[in-house]
């Protein structure tokens, strides 16, 4: 796993499709689904944590991007 589609397929497997508008918001729900994924213990630990890391980068990206552009 290394990129955010690849954290869409994990969440697929599981029923879970998101898509809100905005991709910021996308990754914030998908992390909450990891965290209840992994509540649940239907996530090996390691595939929890490589997400979880994913989607920390992308979100950081994305709050990257939009002061970027609030600064321009």
């Amino acid at each position: 796993m290394k990129t955010l589609y690849d954290v869409q397929q994990l969440l697929k497997k599981y029923g879970i499709f998101v898509h809100v508008g905005k991709r910021i918001w996308d990754i914030e729900l998908m992390a909450l689904e990891l965290d209840n994924l992994n509540r649940a213990h239907l996530l090996a630990k390691h595939d929890y944590l490589v997400a979880k890391l994913i989607l920390r980068r992308e979100h950081e990206y994305e709050e990257r991007l939009a002061k970027d552009q609030h600064s321009s």
